[in-house]
């Protein structure tokens, strides 16, 4: 029994309530954000009849995501970040409820969707890293890595449910009703904030949050070779190895799917978060991994592979799924698994081997850096395709990921020879 337990996810994070409330709040606001992520570009396609205008939404989703990521993480250093929560909740609440709102007084001004979206990913950008940043102040910093998977298993999950769901539901219910159920399901957040502690800064020298505290972070950054490396082996891993641009392309040319989506796409689109949530399930052993830097570099190194065997199996397709879907869907699910034990080991060296002053700035640049590396593959990705082919870009993105990040393992050692150091809690 203790072999299994020792298998399956590491639950202990879950016995301290604050955590435990978080948690049990995000299994049902995630579902309600992937709604909202569904609508928006089906929404601004069915108003405009136009790939263009949905393809907008990538720069009014980024813009907003670089500039409050960073300056979010500067706001959770230098005020409460029990307060900046609340607040960055209610602004989400408050737009998803105008999102229902325009959809259900059939507005149609796809202009006012992008500008509200945009508003919507700022108060993203300042939630997500201080819920981050508050973790190593809730549990005990040897379950850092556990609290880690059990949040991105949860995340996965989502993006697999939610556009399942949402796609369904659509038609039947049409957009006002996915943006309300987003509106309802974020008060378990509000109700998991609300019943945090107070969480003020530690730090006597508080500086205000501004562009010097931003300046200041990315310099404290610069020094830590250890904490500059994981945004690096990140970036390698997304910018080179992300191929979902590819995969509309892919289910119809290389697997016989139908131009305009249908079974095969949506598999290949389900496949890398079904592999994190797998790789969450059985993410026991995260907790005992002392290198964690070397822990990162193998998982990258098995993402990269798994990209080369979809790339290969892509190739040899033909435009026949056979057994070559399999073997590239298994690709794309090892690939999955793998990148969640990255992103896990990842984010925990950010809140172990930070300080407190900064954690919260770092954890801003760790958002921008998830968030933007897989934008700007999708650019990548799409225009090499276009020249290259689907198979040769998706392989050589992967071929690329394993030789870049071993060069950057050879080049910067400390990172390799990185271990954790177990303290104990700071907070109950």
């Amino acid at each position: 029994m203790s072999r299994l337990r020792s298998v399956f996810a590491d639950t202990r994070p879950l016995r301290v309530p604050a955590f435990q409330r978080l948690w049990t709040a995000n299994i049902i606001t995630v579902i309600g954000a992937q709604l909202t992520v569904v609508a928006v570009p089906a929404q601004i396609y069915a108003e405009t009849d136009s790939s263009a205008y949905v393809g907008l939404t990538g720069v009014f989703g980024l813009v907003p995501l670089v500039v409050f990521g960073l300056y979010g993480g500067a706001l959770a250093d230098a005020m409460d970040r029990r307060l900046l929560l609340l607040m960055s909740t209610v602004g989400l609440i408050a737009c998803s409820a105008i999102f229902w709102l325009q959809a259900a007084v059939r507005l149609r001004n796809v202009w006012f969707i992008l500008v509200l979206f945009a508003v919507q990913q700022a108060f993203f950008a300042v939630n997500q890293p201080t819920r981050t940043a508050i973790l190593p102040r809730l549990i005990p910093l040897d379950q850092l890595p556990a609290a880690n998977s059990l949040n991105m298993t949860v995340m996965q999950f989502g993006a697999i449910a939610g556009p399942l769901v949402g796609g369904a539901l659509i038609p039947v219910l049409g957009y006002q009703y996915l943006y309300l159920t987003d509106t309802i399901c974020l008060f378990a957040t509000l109700w998991a904030v609300i019943a945090l502690p107070s969480m003020p800064p530690e730090h006597r020298n508080v500086t205000k949050a501004g562009l010097r505290s931003v300046i200041d972070g990315f310099a404290y950054l610069s020094k830590h070779k250890v904490l500059l490396m994981s945004f690096l082996v990140d970036i390698i891993a997304m910018v080179f190895g992300m191929p979902r641009a590819l995969f509309p392309q892919v289910a119809h040319q290389s697997f016989g799917g139908p131009i305009d989506g249908g079974v095969v796409f949506a598999l290949l689109f389900a496949a890398i978060p079904a592999g994190a949530v797998l790789g969450g399930i059985f993410s026991g052993w995260v907790s005992r991994v002392e290198r964690q830097g070397l822990a990162v570099v193998c998982a990258i190194v098995v993402w990269g592979a798994g990209m080369i065997v979809f790339g290969v199996a892509v190739g040899m397709a033909g435009g026949r799924p056979d057994g070559f879907l399999a073997i590239a869907l298994a690709g794309l699910v090892v690939g999955g698994a793998a990148d969640m034990a990255s992103a896990a080991f990842r984010s925990t060296m950010l809140q172990e081997a930070a300080t407190d002053e900064v954690r919260g700035r770092l954890q801003g640049v760790f958002t921008v850096v998830v968030g933007g590396g897989p934008r700007i593959a999708d650019v990548a990705h799409g225009g090499l395709a276009a020249v290259a082919g689907t198979a040769v870009t998706a392989a050589g993105g992967g071929v690329l990921v394993v030789v870049l990040v071993l060069v950057a393992a050879v080049s910067i050692p400390v990172f390799v020879r990185y271990r954790v150091v177990r303290a104990p809690a700071l907070c109950d």
